[in-house]
């Protein structure tokens, strides 16, 4: 096998242009927006929002190439206030004497605090600098309202299949930056491993590319640590292997699944990723399909998720979404969280899925939430109204004489009939239906 060139074959790989950027064609394709920034040279400060390893570093790096304009690379994890005010005073002294623009990318950018990205306004809002922030959490929520608003958000989506292909190809046949020197052949099997390992991060599919391509170079060890001689039938063995191997070295599955011990699900339990899968996991199970709602569960519980907090929102649904519908459904939900508290992982999961499968399954009625949040809606706008007196106490001799108590009628020595027109709202609020059952 040839030598390779120095350095992480992701970083080797990083895209030089446009062209070679592969992905997020609605901002880089022909007819893409950050591509018409570029040519025309409209480039603004932009946030670039998506899941690790889809380009966003990439894009900073090629925004500054094509502009011409010095490149700042800071983390939020390490960076300071001094940081952040030096590199600002040198943006503008740049600028002044050469009319040259800095281009800060701060990666992370959610992790800085409200103090430190207040620094960046002046800055930002002047033009000594061009802002690019890179974040995988929902900017809304991450970045304070003064820098958005100076700001455009650009969504950067998961790559598809199609792209991990095109990236893994050009990696095996780049002679210059990536594996082309070693004439590699990848099995469409093990090809399939190293994306679904990869969970959407083009970095860690050409890390584990190269890995595999390193196995390759390690020749297994034999269970005979004496050196086998030459003539003997090992060593003819291990002769004809080597040079097979030499002459045709192909990264097969078994290779691949060497590497990948254990996989890691990108999973962040106070983040994005942990929001939107719950979210998913209660629609699955509003929208009675089962199978949604045990893949998000299992999703969940492989990211490290608290089975407690499952349970919890599995009995907020049971009231939310099936109601009256089916009282069961309530006491399941408590008892699952009380099962899933007394039993634990790893056997919780199966009481979970139990839960799970019932609720999605189960008739769906939101009557009760809705008739609350109406009544709610209504505490809101009239606050204090007087409880008719009527169904007040009158413990006391001046409560009675009030009135408080007078003419109540004890439901259960009346019949239905009677109660029918007996008013319980308040005066302002006694027509009021909030309660509609279903047909």
């Amino acid at each position: 096998m040839g030598e390779r060139p120095q350095g992480p074959l992701a970083d080797r790989m990083r895209p030089k242009n446009l062209d070679e950027f592969v992905g997020q064609e609605h901002l880089v394709g022909r007819a893409g927006i950050l591509r018409t920034m570029l040519i025309t040279d409209r480039i603004s400060s932009v946030i670039f929002w998506g899941p690790p390893g889809v380009g966003k570093t990439t894009l900073a790096e090629l925004i500054a190439a094509y502009t011409k304009s010095r490149f700042v690379k800071f983390s939020a994890v390490t960076a300071t206030l001094d940081d952040i005010r030096q590199v600002t005073r040198e943006a503008r002294e740049l600028y002044s004497a050469f009319k040259q623009r800095t281009i800060l990318f701060i990666d992370e950018i959610h992790r800085f605090n409200k103090l430190q990205q207040d620094a960046f306004l002046p800055s930002v809002e002047n033009g000594t600098i061009i802002l690019i922030g890179a974040t995988t959490e929902n900017p809304s929520f991450e970045v304070i309202a003064p820098l958005l608003s100076r700001t455009k958000v650009f969504v950067l989506k998961p790559l598809a299949e199609k792209d991990f292909r095109k990236i893994i190809s050009h990696a095996l046949t780049d002679e210059v930056r990536g594996l082309g020197g070693l004439n590699l052949k990848l099995e469409p099997a093990a090809e399939a491993m190293i994306i679904s390992a990869s969970n959407g991060d083009a970095r860690t599919a050409l890390n584990i590319l190269e890995d595999a391509a390193s196995l390759l170079d390690t020749p297994p060890a034999s269970p005979d640590l004496r050196p086998p001689s030459p003539n003997s039938e090992r060593g003819r063995g291990e002769a004809r292997n080597k040079k097979m191997q030499s002459e045709n070295p192909i990264i097969t599955a078994n290779v691949v699944e060497k590497l990948l011990q254990h996989q890691i699900l990108r999973y962040d339990k106070t983040g994005d990723e942990h929001f939107n899968t719950i979210s998913a996991f209660i629609k699955s199970m509003r929208g009675s399909d089962p199978n949604a709602a045990l893949y998000y569960l299992a999703r969940m519980i492989r990211g490290g998720e608290s089975p407690l907090f499952i349970a919890r929102r599995m009995v907020v649904f049971a009231s939310e979404d099936i109601g009256m519908a089916d009282l069961k459904a309530l006491e399941l939900a408590i008892a699952t969280m009380q099962a899933v508290d007394f039993v634990g992982l790893p056997e919780a999961r199966i009481n979970l899925a139990h839960c799970a499968t019932y609720l999605a399954t189960a008739p769906k009625n939101n009557r009760s939430y809705i008739a609350y949040e109406e009544a709610a809606a209504d505490v809101e706008q009239t606050l204090n109204e007087p409880i008719p007196l009527h169904i007040l106490n009158a413990p006391t001799k001046l409560m009675r004489n009030l009135g408080y108590g007078k003419g109540y009628k004890y439901a259960h020595n009346y019949p239905d009939e009677e109660l029918k027109n007996e008013q319980y709202l308040p005066d302002k609020l006694k027509h009021k239906k909030y309660y509609r059952p279903k047909e």
